[in-house]
């Protein structure tokens, strides 16, 4: 019995030893939010910078619901642990941000927490806005205090049980968030550095290509890719020539994808066409020199989920199938050989976005169509039609092995089950 009881009392002992350093990680962060303090009106360059930093990094396009006011939030965020919606931004003082104060703010974008002391939850990339300077945060700061008040109340978030409350938070933090500023690699220059805190903390391009754990937790440097379960897309690697490496490229085929979308040897599709459409596009030149600088210089390494050469369709029947069907619905805008119309519709022959290990995004883009960023540098993209209705599971399996194995593409077969589990999958994702 003694025993028992001392080993209670043990199990106590640390499991209030285990609080109290959660609290002191999570909940100290030494920010005096009621601090007197004495603002001057910002000025009309704070105001530009504060402007343009929201807009590459892609602010409003979250933080506004679709038909809503800009920065006004309510938009939904699907993530395998359910359904987040972005916070109202406007200086309402009710519903959004009008009684925050600047340190308020930069303890959301540095440490993660919100003016009211409560831990946010991480679909706010607060682990890529902790790198940011205090005087572009102050920026930002002032420029959403700029814009129009609105009323707004956001949604409250349709998260399993545990992953929203206070407790899971807490323990999620201290795995994967450290608070933290980027100091300058003094071994680089310039150029570079400035394209890393573009890359991984204004533009937080590793809060999709990240490959994180089932926890949802990454080394947030990290670029090797990720599936954005939730939204049926993955973000490829940044880091794999065989996937979305840019290291090869020149330099001005770079800067033309992140300006307009499109490049001769590749193009923007998915989420990350609305990255370029909303962020990407209006980086100044010096901004976008320096982001095409770091991601060329990235290190080149092959991701586990190369594509590879694998095995063939065997069913005969089912490879006449693909191939008719190609020829009925596709091979007018990508060619009989799968060669592509220049400046209109790519390439399929030797596209590594058809061969992609990961059948995701080119299984979204048959079945739900698109188009390509709508930039001042392309402002009248090709679409893409939808096939959802329009072809059975086998038949689209059919065409995408057609054209992952035609023409001397090396890609792995589709399934009519892959087909029926992005459907079954966005399905899911649209009730949520």
């Amino acid at each position: 019995m003694k025993h028992a009881i001392r080993l209670l009392l043990a199990l106590a002992a640390l499991a209030l030893l285990v609080a109290g350093w959660l609290w002191q990680h999570n909940f100290n962060d030494g920010v005096a939010l009621d601090a007197p303090t004495v603002a001057a009106p910002p000025t009309p360059t704070v105001l530009e910078r504060g402007a343009y930093l929201a807009r590459i990094g892609n602010c409003l396009a979250c933080h506004t619901a679709r038909g809503g006011v800009p920065g006004a939030g309510g938009l939904p965020i699907a993530t395998e642990f359910g359904t987040v919606y972005t916070s109202n931004l406007t200086p309402d003082d009710a519903t959004g941000i009008g009684r925050w104060s600047a340190a308020a703010f930069w303890r959301a974008l540095h440490h993660g927490r919100s003016a009211d002391g409560r831990l946010l939850v991480p679909v706010f990339p607060y682990t890529h806005t902790t790198l940011l300077t205090r005087a572009d945060v102050d920026a930002l700061y002032a420029y959403f205090q700029s814009l129009p008040a609105t009323q707004a109340p956001t949604p409250a978030p349709a998260l399993r049980w545990p992953y929203g409350t206070q407790a899971a938070l807490a323990v999620w933090r201290a795995l994967y968030f450290k608070p933290g500023e980027l100091a300058p690699d003094r071994a680089q220059d310039t150029r570079w550095n400035l394209g890393r805190y573009l890359v991984r903390g204004v533009a937080h391009c590793s809060a999709c290509h990240a490959t994180r754990d089932r926890w949802g937790g990454a080394d947030w440097a990290d670029l090797s890719g990720n599936t954005l379960k939730g939204q049926g897309w993955y973000a490829p690697s940044l880091l794999d020539p065989a996937q979305a490496s840019v290291a090869h490229w020149p330099e001005a085929e770079v800067r033309q994808l992140l300006r307009t979308g499109v490049a001769p040897q590749g193009q923007a599709s998915g989420p990350m066409a609305e990255v370029v459409l909303h962020g990407t596009q209006y980086l100044s030149d010096e901004d976008l020199d320096a982001m095409t600088g770091y991601l060329r210089g990235l290190p080149s390494t092959a991701s586990n989920r190369a594509a590879g050469a694998q095995a063939r369709p065997t069913d005969s029947r089912l490879s006449q199938i693909g191939a008719r069907r190609y020829a009925q619905h596709c091979a007018d805008c990508h060619g009989v050989e799968g060669q592509g119309q220049a400046g209109a519709y790519p390439a399929l022959a030797g596209n590594r976005a058809v061969t992609l290990a990961p059948i995701d995004n080119l299984l979204q883009t048959v079945l739900y169509g698109g188009f390509n960023a709508a930039t001042a540098g392309n402002p009248r993209p090709y679409g893409m039609p939808p096939f959802l209705l329009t072809l059975s599971d086998a038949e689209i399996a059919a065409v995408l092995t057609h054209i992952r194995t035609a023409w001397g593409n090396q890609g792995s077969a589709v399934t009519p089950l892959d087909v029926h589990t992005l459907r079954a999958a966005a399905l899911r994702t649209a009730k949520s």
